[in-house]
């Protein structure tokens, strides 16, 4: 048993006397929260042990293919096999009478599923706002009633919001409990806010999500589990009695559903006070997340153009936000107008200038194949969102229109005024745009992950990604962007490791993007260096130079443990660090700040950064 959990133990053995709750709480936090291993050890400690025995040079986690013969081997005794989290939550409850070989992270990245999951060097974590009015009249944008603007109840992520009533320590609660049960680390994640437009939820909102999300990775982190205590207040959206079909609308009536729902069931408010809260419960929360068990290393909120300015992206970093997902879809102001955007690509500009401006990472969304657009017009826009200094983000999701039955383009569709691209012309965009894509920049995803059962018209294939890149290589164009060339679980010499470094212009100033690679071009850890030209809009940052983002790869380590021969924790983010204050100081740059997450401020404490208001700061 690990020892955090111990003093929860015998604080609930007083209150249970026959130990049936005990028993089932070994680890506690997983889908078989409640599994007693001990009336299956007999069966179970074999299983260990064989899983144990596995040859070292049979690389972790164990694939499908080592695993199944094992666990049918050893099934359980009533028939069936044991789940992952069932055979991490044995391992931990005979750990201390069995003396296995292993130690249970070692057990935990054998057994693990899915690692592709933190092979990135984090842990993802997204959770959805509730459902809410949204600014927004976008005709390719999904309107289903149950969810928040643009979400689907039949995708993935939305599903687990929906099962947790939208609450943010219930969703964040159990995520962490689900990736613990299967192996994966839970002491460094990136909480990836989604759901309708951000800045358009009421502040005190806003502040009381991020706080209960915080507050759920403080106890998680400390063995407390505080479910129990929640009673959410988001209405079931289920009990919605409304059919929108896309074509029957011109003026869409998501949010005039959704508002008469909510007040409906809320007397008449939109935001319940249970549901706000004020900064100081939120500092609180950031405070002891600083040395939590389960740190947010990283929150990323989603938000419109039009909804960024100087005060919004100051609100922003209060949060303790890093990252911004920003909807840019187009960089034509005629196909944004035809599609209803409610913005122009002015306003794109302005908001890429201020966030970058700020320190934060710049998330873009890009669209083909909008209302009004052609295979070789979308080609020539996505040039523009590199070519020109004004955009250039850091990450990248590349969305091909899928129609929606909800959606408003039902009606140019059945009108004939729109069509989806067939499989060769978005083949040919996608192909030619992903070569395109500098090494500074990661595509982190090429499809929404909406259910075929969903789309009316458009690509179905989930894996078109791989597709594309297919094609890419078919053809002989080279894919440099940073996905492509993550180091993950390969091994590698520290000391062979070439430091390179790409230098760009934006609007902000001169960026350096300084990287880690193997003589495979294999990246192992970056560093985002912003060199601005101007004074900041945010007193503390003056004229220093700053760093948007430190990041290495390779699996995640948890914190405080040995590297194992992976990425983490052998030093490279201080090597990084220590490029970039050399290249901040032969520029002449007085200070370098950082844009540190929640969790990372210790980190950066010990690296010599001082804590600001909103950053930290180091002579250089």
């Amino acid at each position: 048993m690990t020892e955090k959990w111990k003093g929860t133990e015998q604080a609930e053995a007083a209150s249970d006397p026959s130990g049936e709750r005990l028993a089932g709480r070994f680890r506690g936090r997983g889908p078989d929260r409640f599994f007693d291993p001990r009336p299956m050890r007999d069966s179970l400690l074999p299983l260990l042990r064989a899983i144990e025995a596995v040859p070292d040079e049979i690389p972790d986690p164990l694939s499908a293919e080592v695993m199944e013969p094992l666990l049918r081997e050893h099934a359980k005794p009533e028939g069936g096999f044991f789940s992952r989290s069932q055979l991490i939550a044995a391992f931990s409850a005979f750990s201390d009478e069995a003396d296995f070989r292993f130690d249970e992270a070692r057990f935990r990245r054998r057994v693990q599923r899915r690692p592709v999951r933190t092979q990135s060097g984090v842990t993802p974590l997204t959770v959805l706002t509730k459902p809410f009015p949204c600014p927004g009249k976008c005709i390719f944008c999904p309107n289903d009633v149950r969810m928040p603007k643009s979400y689907l109840s039949d995708e993935p992520g939305a599903q687990r919001a929906a099962n947790n009533h939208f609450d943010p320590y219930l969703q964040t609660w159990n995520r962490l409990a689900a990736f613990d049960a299967t192996g994966h680390p839970t002491d460094k994640i990136e909480l990836i806010v989604l759901g309708g437009t951000w800045s358009f939820y009421p502040h005190a909102y806003q502040i009381y999500f991020v706080a209960r999300c915080l507050e759920a990775m403080n106890d998680f982190g400390a063995g407390r589990d505080g479910r129990d205590a929640c009673r959410p207040t988001t209405p079931n959206f289920e009990e919605i009695d409304a059919e929108i079909l896309g074509e029957a609308f011109r003026n869409n009536p998501y949010n005039k559903t959704v508002t008469k729902f909510l007040q409906d069931k809320q007397d008449g408010l939109l935001v319940l006070p249970d549901e706000e809260s004020d900064w100081a419960r939120l500092f609180r929360a950031q405070q002891a997340n600083e040395a939590a068990g389960a740190r947010c290393v990283g929150l990323v909120l989603e938000t419109r153009p039009d909804h960024v300015d100087e005060a919004e992206v100051i609100r922003l970093r209060r949060l303790g936000a890093t990252k911004v997902q920003l909807g840019v879809q187009s960089l034509d102001d005629r196909i944004l107008s035809m599609n209803r955007r409610g913005h122009d690509v002015a306003a794109t500009r302005r908001a890429f200038d201020v966030l970058r401006r700020a320190g934060f990472k710049l998330h873009a969304h890009w669209m083909a194949n909008l209302l009004g657009a052609t295979p070789a017009g979308d080609r020539e826009d996505f040039r523009r969102l590199f070519e020109d200094p004004s955009f250039r983000p850091d990450e990248l999701k590349i969305y091909p229109c899928s129609l929606i039955e909800t959606a408003e383009l039902m009606g140019p569709w059945k009108r004939g005024e729109w069509s989806p691209y067939d499989d060769a012309e978005l083949l040919e965009v996608v192909a030619d745009a992903m070569p395109r894509v500098p090494r500074w920049c990661r595509v982190t995803r090429v499809i929404r992950d909406i259910s075929s059962d969903d789309i009316v018209a458009g690509n179905k294939r989930t894996n078109f990604r791989q597709i594309a890149e297919a094609e890419i290589s078919r053809r002989g164009d080279p894919l440099v962007e940073i996905r492509h060339r993550e180091i993950r679980g390969e091994a590698f010499e520290a000391a062979a490791l070439e430091l390179v470094e790409t230098e760009f212009e934006t609007e902000c100033g001169r960026e350096i993007f300084l990287e880690l690679v193997t003589t495979e071009d294999r990246i192992v850890g970056f560093l985002r260096l912003c060199l601005p030209k101007n004074s900041s809009f945010i007193d503390e940052l003056g004229t220093n130079a700053l760093v948007r983002e430190l990041h290495v790869y390779g699996g995640s380590v948890q914190i405080g443990a040995a590297s194992g021969g992976r990425a983490q924790h052998r030093g490279l983010g201080a090597r990084l660090l220590q490029a970039a204050q050399s290249s901040a100081r032969e520029a002449g740059y007085p200070k370098l700040s950082v844009i540190s997450a929640i969790g990372t401020r210790g980190y950066y404490r010990q690296q010599g950064f001082i804590d600001g208001e909103l950053y930290q700061h180091l002579t250089v």
